[in-house]
């Protein structure tokens, strides 16, 4: 095995984003920023009869204008939001890969659900019409690796590549996972995930889940950190990135939006919210050490969110226990309250969103919540201005995983 050299730094270079509020990292952002709550009712075929009616899904996505024919026939909506997020992030960090050095690249994508609205359409085929009807690409768009690789496929990417299935929190652990193939001497990693658990098959299979919002109104539905706090929202979309090796994306002139510091992963069980505080707390410890990190440096967490009172307070807690006073004074935010909860994608989003709100010097607010009923800063309203140097990023499944990732801001192009 190839060890780890510890001159090899992780810096983030380019951002693609495909998610409810915005298509693109600055609609996205823009759309954050101003805290717009974009949670609605479900349109998808099929969906209208389920008791799950509010989620967060993307409207204006057209993926023939970005994705090629031959690809789409063979893929399912999770894998073309993947393929379009992975567009705009190589072109936001102007990575064009050397033809002479297709090692140096890799893909590494994290999935929860796979294909499901694929899989659901091939099934119907299958048992309505016969096995004739059913498309031989049913053998691998519902696979929760068909996102790598495709990617890898359409990019001539032949680096080190894989796909994370680790719960929610698969989102930061898929950074984890680039950041140390480069640690050990990838070039190059375009890495991130997206999911569309939006299907009457996928979404009959979360109803078992009873963190599950099934609030119809949409601007009370997810309301985590409340005292009507009543589960969370499902949405579609995710985020990737390009991340590269400090020094091979300082010589060729990359701007570095940020450094990938620190991570740590933990699992406390299934639905065991109370335990998911001292697993939590650790990933947070372990994060900031990685990083070289006091507690009292971190300026902004972005918080998991559940929605689920006792999953909300073992947070709370464990943000007390890892960062010690210093909890009751960073600013906490949520913007996922707006946009609903992606599942891997999730962190994800709320990765880009701690890159962007670095540059800009702005927290963004948790909209629909008001009145949070913990005690933590929870950034609320109109967002803060303030001076972010490091961000906190947190996450939980609903299988028992645990993540913190901490983020540096980054220095921006090469004078």
């Amino acid at each position: 095995m190839t060890r780890a050299r510890p001159d090899r730094r992780t810096v983030v270079t380019g951002i693609g984003v495909i998610a409810p509020n915005g298509v693109g990292a600055d609609d996205f952002w823009k759309a954050t920023r101003e805290g717009a709550a974009v949670l609605g009712p479900i349109t998808r075929e099929g969906c209208g009869q389920l008791p799950l009616r509010v989620a967060g899904e993307i409207r204006g996505f057209d993926p023939e204008r970005t994705v090629e024919g031959r690809y789409l026939v063979q893929t399912d909506r999770f894998s073309h939001y993947a393929m379009a997020a992975a567009d705009l992030a190589l072109e936001d960090a102007r990575y064009r890969p050397d033809e002479n050095a297709p090692f140096s690249t890799g893909v590494v994508t994290a999935a929860g659900s796979g294909g499901g609205e694929f899989g659901q359409r091939e099934l119907q085929n299958l048992w309505g019409q016969g096995s004739r009807f059913v498309g031989p690409y049913q053998s691998i768009a519902w696979f929760y690796a068909a996102s790598t690789g495709q990617i890898s496929i359409r990019g001539g990417f032949k680096g080190p590549c894989g796909v994370v299935a680790s719960d929610e929190a698969g989102g930061l652990d898929a950074l984890a996972h680039a950041s140390r193939s480069i640690a050990r001497g990838t070039d190059t990693v375009v890495v991130g995930g997206a999911e569309a658990p939006l299907a009457p098959y996928s979404m009959v299979c979360q109803l078992g889940y009873p963190e599950l919002s099934l609030v119809e109104d949409p601007a009370r539905a997810y309301l985590p950190f409340t005292r009507e706090a009543n589960g969370f929202v499902p949405a579609e979309g995710g985020a990737m990135f390009v991340l590269e090796d400090e020094r091979t994306a300082r010589r060729r002139g990359a701007r570095i939006r940020a450094e990938v510091a620190g991570h740590a992963a933990t699992f406390t069980g299934a639905s065991r919210w109370a335990e998911s505080r001292h697993g939590l707390a650790h990933a947070i410890r372990q994060a900031l050490e990685q990083a070289r990190c006091a507690p009292d440096e971190v300026d902004v967490v972005f918080a998991d969110a559940l929605g689920v009172p006792e999953a909300d307070l073992a947070e709370v807690q464990a943000l007390a226990d890892a960062l010690g006073a210093h909890a009751g004074r960073v600013p906490v935010t949520a913007p996922k309250t707006g946009t609903g909860r992606a599942y891997c994608g999730a962190p994800l989003l709320d990765t880009a969103a701690a890159v962007l709100a670095m540059e800009q010097g702005f927290v963004p607010p948790t909209p629909n919540v008001a009145d949070p009923a913990h005690d933590l800063d929870l950034v609320c309203g109109y967002g803060r201005t303030a001076e972010l140097r490091t961000a906190l990023v947190l996450s939980r499944g609903l299988m028992g995983s645990n993540a913190a990732l901490v983020l540096r801001a980054g220095g921006g192009r090469p004078s």
